[in-house]
């Protein structure tokens, strides 16, 4: 089983990029479950039609109770994805972090990844906070490794920095590491090189290189990923070349 968790600044292209992977491994004939971790719970709308699937938290305040199946919380989505979202507490009051948490040892509860018996399980999760909640992929053994979105611009470098040293912090306990650099573009000045020297100086390697696509909006506009779209656009092929590494390594 492939467990990837992709980290990144918020509004940096994370749930389009996790969207699209998780699109990219159904069409290469994986079974697939995608975590989305933010609060928001927008990570796998593209992959529902634009249509939201219930947060598990959202689920437990309305129910008052903790859902008795994973039908109960999750949905199938484009290609069998299995979409989750971990959801979080009510807009100002209480922990965004317990919400995964919360959700991760609701899983194990109901043993989804022993009944649904993944090839590939994805967690999108928020970079902008490393606490306790949003460090679990990394240091509870959900995750084995890290993918980091970032672009060239300075707060996306910094946030990626941040994401980075979290994850060193977990190394020596056999924890996740991080498997590469995801370049998002944004098409800021001298692009590749600040980002290639970010990851130079940390010894990673960028494993994906995502030019700005409109092809991407169109199809999201629609409640789609561009591999649902058109699985034959250069921007689609960009998705399926990442997903068939990351399964090669």
């Amino acid at each position: 089983m492939l467990k990837l968790a992709i980290y990144g600044k918020g509004g940096i292209g994370k749930s389009t990029t996790t969207a699209n992977l998780a699109a990219a491994f159904s069409k290469l004939g994986k079974k697939v479950i995608q975590i989305g971790c933010d609060p928001k719970a927008d990570s796998t709308m593209n992959l529902l039609g634009g249509t939201p699937v219930q947060p598990v938290m959202n689920y437990i305040r309305e129910k008052d109770e903790e859902p008795e199946t994973i039908e109960d919380i999750a949905k199938v989505g484009y290609g069998n994805v299995l979409c989750i979202e971990t959801g979080g507490p009510t807009p100002g009051l209480g922990c965004a972090g317990r919400g995964i948490i919360t959700t991760f040892s609701l899983l194990e509860d109901l043993e989804l990844f022993e009944n649904y018996q993944p090839d590939v399980v994805l967690y999108d999760v928020l970079g902008d906070v490393v606490c306790g909640g949003f460090a679990a992929p990394i240091r509870e053994g959900y995750a084995e490794h890290v993918l980091i979105v970032t672009s060239g611009e300075k707060m996306a470098l910094y946030a990626a920095n941040n994401i980075y040293s979290a994850v060193q912090n977990f190394e020596d306990r056999g924890y996740a590491s991080v498997k590469g650099i995801v370049l998002n573009r944004r098409n800021v000045e001298n692009e590749y090189e600040k980002v290639s020297n970010f990851a130079k100086e940390r010894n990673l390697e960028i494993i994906a290189d995502i030019p700005r696509s409109n092809d991407i909006t169109h199809y999201e506009d629609q409640g789609m990923t561009v591999i649902q779209g058109d699985a034959s656009l250069p921007i689609s092929q960009v998705y399926l070349d990442l997903a068939k590494k990351l399964l090669e390594e």
